[in-house]
């Protein structure tokens, strides 16, 4: 039977390729409306829509919004159309379309809603936004073509609004027919056809139509149709009109703006979406359910606003009933249009299944396929698919959708299921004349593309056609392998492998894959050799014109080995053993180790190591060469297996430095696409040489110091056993660390706790360290830490910083060696504070390290025998490290407290500063020398005298600081209290000698020693000073207070009780009584003196007041009469002002005193008529 014969329906017939919104002709429609195959998925869809299209006939709703998404051809526009049908309910060919839709539909009680809704009087203004829509995409582009729509619907010229809104006008008048014969008789053509450019090119006919029909003047008319102000429009008057007109019609009445391609005419534009939404939201608050707005894209509503989501949340709203079509479905539609088979053809099917199973599941099985998709699941699908294989739907889909997304296309292609429906029904009349046993390879869909494809796409296949056609270098199979290798250029699910090329190119059920493998392969290499494509690894890709002239050149790009090389080791370096050192051994240890790629450095300078890798791009003889020089020179040499790697790297160079060089910024897009594309080639060349030169490494050959060793596991481990061995060869000597030391801490560990000689752990890298310091003093060579660090870190040692460190610090709390610091000597217990100077970089370089000079014998027996003495200490270390902390500590703490008695001397006036400072000096002096533990010891003992001297001096001072200090400072302060009450101290005998004594005891003589011993009487002639000085104070204040009480009588007597001054005795007494107060709280005999003149002065001039206050007011001048006599001016001034208390001695004190109250008296006459003494 052959393949023509199996189908139910002529394979021959004419099926429209893609539904046209716009479409007119009946046949195309009936036959549409016909042959729709309504899927599980569509009858979901439909009652969805119908649910709430039927809701509105119910009740008033503003929810008038539809959206249907779906991708390129996934049947929205005919499911659109096919709704404007069925609303409209055409008729074609003497049947209704709902009728037409009651056979395909199987529930009865579902369809009740698409019944009611068919026989609601119904207009559907069906059209593609993208088609009708304007150039000029500005904010109002969305209102603009639904007004240029909705005006075309109501007869008008919606292309242009102010003809549209002249017609509506015109219309209004009832006056539309009598202006349209009018003016085809001015202008001598009809209105209808000439309105598109009337008002260009027929200006003068419209303005005499205008006056003629309008009544309006020419003028007026001429200047309205001259005026080239934009005719304005919003959305509240567009719906406004849309409403009136509903509003007319019966209440059934629906009109329905069905809107194609709307996602991909808005797509994330603003201001079209903000236009379509306010739009939408302004028709279903105005009409009501009236009006509906259905909508196609290419994408759900939800997803064109995902950016902007909270912008826009309005819009969503707007469309709340949202259908999402897939063309999982198209398969289903294929099957029932154009593959469904005789009941004859598909039992045979089904037996020719059964016969060839297993082959069959054999055949399609996909290598490294991402994409799900399968061969036949059994008999009754391999009938229902033949002579296509069910994978072929889910790969036709992807690749139409890649083929439009990548530019190859024009604008008609569409992926869902009328494209597919004329690209099986094309591949299947190229085979229609086959047998049972044959397939539909894949290539044949390639013909249902290429009338959309670019020139540039096609003239590729067509050149290749033709050179197989002329037999030069190509086969006609090869043209086939390219047409499959182009449809699958872009789908990255299904790799276009050689296995998987093969599945794609099975042409028959029985068909040989050993054979057909040759003769694939082979037509493979022509196609490379003849550069129509390109291979990446195991994947072969078509290749357009620009795409292999860019090959051709890429190929002629030269590139040096040493790039090739350099990249090998990048890769090797920095991807596949990345390790920057090798850890060794138990972890502790981390090497250096230079790199190299044949002969070319990757990374040196450690002079350590060297791992060597050996290419393919490096001789027989090169490699003999280098593993021979190696075995004395510290290498590890690796001779990678021979594989592909080194073509794959030469060629993703090649690409880089070709894209380098061209300015890809000033080449056509088309040439910078494919240039990147370029680039993602040499990326994944890259990963597949990475990948090959691990399995090289891994199948390596592997040489240190010349012999060969066998190594296990992967690439990186067997890495790691090379220099596993190279490490013991070049540090031979690492095994003298038995072991290894952490941080500090232990370091610490080692000066606090010192062992004994050969039992210290790494007891022969000590004597190591010891036999290098002896001999470099034997040079008389100086040795710092850095240098130390060096010879132990370096061949053929090894050791690490820190076990140097923990070596030297034994060798320093053992006393075999000194370490010095600018130039000073660092004690073990300083060390052990000083931790940095072993091993931190910037101290290394200054600290030295160097063979011990012990101090003698005989020194450190003297020294502990005079420090016992001198210290009163029997436990004195012997030992030289000891002694010399020992004198360190004890000497430094006898300075540190000579330093606090020198300090509190300051502001005092104390005994035996000098002393103090001279013993504070000769501490200063032996630790001086603590820097050299000889010149120490030779100090202490040349200065023992002086030392013993000083502690008997000190210990003077000492008791006096412990016991006596207290009451010095008491004595001193009682001097120092009652310098003012001198001379009424000396006025009391006792008291006068008491505090001559007192003052001759705290008086530190200029020479000679302090008597001490005077000390203890202080305390009794403080108290003598103390009881006379209290005696006069009770005495002063006494006579002070009976003054204050004779001047408050002299107050009250002035004012003889008269209430006129009643607020100056007030004022007075207040004043008296402050007075007394402080007279009781002064305890210095001068200070309460000099109250006195206070008082009486103050008290004169109260009663001077109260005087003036009560003096009778004079007797005014008789006419001729004598003028009053005027009085003189006295000054008044208290005795004790002018008096001073004072003791005289001899004639001259007495002589001077009056000398004194002379000049005062003489200085209150000058300016004054007398002076008044109280």
């Amino acid at each position: 039977m052959i393949i023509r014969d199996m189908f139910r329906d002529n394979i021959n017939r004419i099926i429209g390729g893609v539904v046209k919104v716009g479409e007119k002709t009946d046949a195309v429609l009936a036959q549409e409306l016909e042959e729709y195959v309504v899927t599980r998925e569509l009858r979901k869809h439909f009652a969805k829509f119908f649910g709430a299209y039927a809701d509105a006939f119910n009740e008033p709703t503003d929810n008038i919004g539809v959206w249907i998404s779906g991708f390129f051809g996934s049947g929205k526009s005919h499911f659109l159309k096919i709704l404007s049908f069925i609303l409209s309910n055409v008729e074609f060919g003497g049947k209704k379309a709902v009728d037409v839709f009651r056979s395909k539909w199987e529930d009865p009680a579902s369809f009740m809603d698409m019944d009611r809704a068919s026989k609601a009087p119904t207009d559907a203004i069906l059209f593609n936004i993208d088609v009708e829509g304007f150039t000029n995409k500005d904010r109002t582009a969305v209102l603009r073509v639904f007004a240029k729509m909705f005006y075309s619907f109501l007869g008008f010229y919606g292309e242009d609004l102010k003809v549209a809104r002249l017609e509506q006008y015109i219309e209004s008048e009832g006056k539309t027919q009598q202006f349209r014969d009018a003016f085809e008789k001015i202008a001598g053509k009809d209105w209808v056809s000439a309105r598109k450019s009337a008002l260009a090119f027929k200006r003068k006919a419209v303005v005499q139509t205008m006056s003629q029909v309008l009544g309006m003047s020419e003028d007026e008319a001429s200047k309205w149709v001259t005026d080239k102000t934009e005719t304005e429009l919003s959305i509240a008057a567009l719906v406004k009109e849309i409403q009136e007109y509903v509003s007319q019609k019966p209440k059934d009445y629906r009109l329905l703006f069905m809107v194609d391609e709307v996602g991909q005419y808005v797509g994330a534009d603003t201001d079209l979406l903000l236009n379509l939404q306010s739009l939408v939201e302004e028709i279903g608050s105005k009409c009501q359910g009236k009006v509906w707005v259905v909508c196609t894209g290419q994408e759900a509503i939800d997803e064109i606003i995902k950016a902007r989501e909270n912008e826009f949340s309005r819009i969503q709203a707007r469309f709340k009933t949202r259908l999402s079509l897939s063309s999982s479905a198209a398969d289903e539609v294929i099957q029932e249009r154009i593959l469904k088979k005789t009941p004859e053809a598909a039992e045979a099917l089904r037996s020719i299944y059964e016969t060839n199973d297993s082959v069959l599941r054999n055949l399609f099985s996909f290598k490294d396929c991402v994409l799900d998709i399968k061969g036949f699941t059994g008999a009754e699908d391999f009938a229902r698919n033949f002579p296509f294989v069910p994978y072929q739907f889910r790969l036709l889909q992807k690749v139409f959708g890649e083929i439009r997304k990548h530019g190859n296309s024009g604008t008609h292609l569409a992926g869902g299921e009328r494209s597919m429906l004329s690209g099986f029904q094309e591949a299947a009349q190229r085979i229609q004349n086959e047998n049972e046993f044959a397939l539909a390879p894949f290539y044949l869909f390639y013909d249902t593309v290429s009338s959309f494809l670019n020139s540039d796409i096609r003239r590729v296949i067509e050149r290749c056609q033709e050179a197989s056609e002329k037999g030069n270098g190509i086969e006609a199979q090869d043209v086939d392998v390219l047409k499959l290798l182009y449809l699958i250029r872009y789908v990255d699910d299904v790799k276009a492998n050689l296995d998987n090329i093969i599945i794609l190119m099975a042409d028959n059920i029985q068909l040989d894959k050993i054979t057909k493998r040759d003769e694939v392969q082979k037509s493979l290499d022509r196609l490379l050799s003849q550069n129509y494509i390109g291979r990446t690894g195991e994947t072969y890709n078509f290749l357009t014109n620009e795409e292999q002239d860019i090959q051709r050149e890429i190929k002629m790009t030269p590139v040096d080995t040493s790039d090739v090389v350099g990249k090998i080791g990048s890769i090797i370096f920095d991807q596949i053993y990345d390790i920057r050192k090798f850890r060794y051994g138990n972890g502790k240890y981390d090497f250096d180790f230079d790199r190299f790629v044949d002969n070319q450095a990757i990374s040196n300078g450690s002079g350590g190591m060297v791992l060597q890798i050996l290419t393919a791009a490096t001789d027989v003889l090169e490699k003999r060469d280098n593993i021979l020089m190696s075995s004395s020179s510290g290498r590890a040499v690796v001779v990678l297996a021979d594989i592909d790697y080194y073509n794959r790297l030469e060629n993703a160079i090649k690409i880089r430095k070709y894209i380098k060089q061209r300015n890809v910024t000033q080449l056509p897009k088309s040439m910078q696409d494919i240039i990147r594309s370029q680039s993602d080639i040499a990326a994944s060349l890259e990963q597949e040489a990475m990948e090959y030169i691990s399995e090289a490494i891994e199948k390596a050959v592997f040489f240190v110091d010349g012999n060969r060793i066998e190594c296990t596991g992967d690439a990186k481990k067997k890495l790691n056993q090379a220099l596993d061995v190279l490490v013991g060869h070049v540090y031979r000597h690492l095994g003298l660390i038995e072991h290894n030391y952490d941080s500090d801490l232990d370091l610490l560990s080692i000066l606090e706790n010192p062992t004994f000689e050969g039992s210290c752990p790494n007891a022969a890298a000590v004597a190591k360290v010891e036999e290098f310091l002896e001999m470099k003093d034997r040079q008389k060579m100086t040795v710092s830490m850095a240098d130390i660090l060096r010879q132990y870190g370096d061949k053929p040692y090894g050791w690490r910083e820190i076990d140097i460190a923990a070596i030297v610090a034994t060798l320093v709390s053992a006393q075999k060696v000194t370490i010095k610091y600018a130039g000073n000597t660092v004690q073990p217990d300083e060390l052990a504070q000083k931790l940095d100077l072993l091993h931190r970089k910037s101290e290394v370089g200054k600290t030295v390290v160097s063979k011990r000079i012990s101090v003698s014998g005989v020194k450190i027996k003297n020294a502990v025998a005079f420090l016992r003495d001198y210290m009163h200490a029997m436990s004195v270390p012997n030992d030289e490290d000891g002694l010399v902390k020992f004198i360190i500590d004890n000497i430094d703490l006898k300075k540190n407290l000579y330093d606090r008695y020198k300090d509190r001397y300051i502001g005092h006036n104390y005994p035996d500063r000098g002393v103090v400072s001279k013993a504070c000096d000769l501490m200063e002096d032996i630790l001086s020398q603590k820097s050299d533990n000889i010149a120490l010891v030779d100090c202490l003992l040349k200065k023992q005298e002086e030392l013993l001297d000083s502690r008997e001096n000190m210990e003077k001072v000492v008791n006096f600081f412990n016991s006596q200090v207290s009451v010095f400072d008491s004595a001193v302060k009682v001097a120092d209290d009652l310098k003012d009450d001198a001379d009424y101290i000396a006025e009391n005998a006792d008291a006068r000698h008491a505090m001559e004594e007192l003052k001759s005891i705290i008086e530190i003589p200029a020479s000679g020693p302090y008597a001490y011993g005077r000390i203890p009487e202080l305390n009794e002639l403080i108290s003598r000073i103390k009881t006379a000085h209290s005696e006069m104070l009770k005495e002063k204040r006494m006579a002070v207070l009976n003054t204050i009480a004779e001047n408050a009588k002299l107050i009250e007597d002035a004012a003889q009780g008269n209430s006129k001054v009643a607020h100056l005795v007030s004022e007075a007494k207040i004043f008296l009584d402050a007075r007394k107060q402080k007279v009781e709280t002064l305890k210095n005999l001068a200070l309460i003196d000099s109250l006195i003149p206070q008082i009486t002065s103050r008290v004169d001039d109260y009663r001077l007041r109260i005087e003036e206050a009560l003096k009778p007011a004079a007797a005014p001048t008789t006419e001729g009469g004598e003028p009053p006599k005027t009085e003189k001016k006295y000054v008044r001034v208290s005795r004790q002002q002018v008096f001073r208390p004072k003791r005289l001695e001899s004639e001259s004190e007495i002589d001077a005193y009056v000398a004194e109250i002379r000049k005062q008296m003489l200085d209150l006459l000058k300016g004054n008529d007398g002076i008044e003494l109280n």
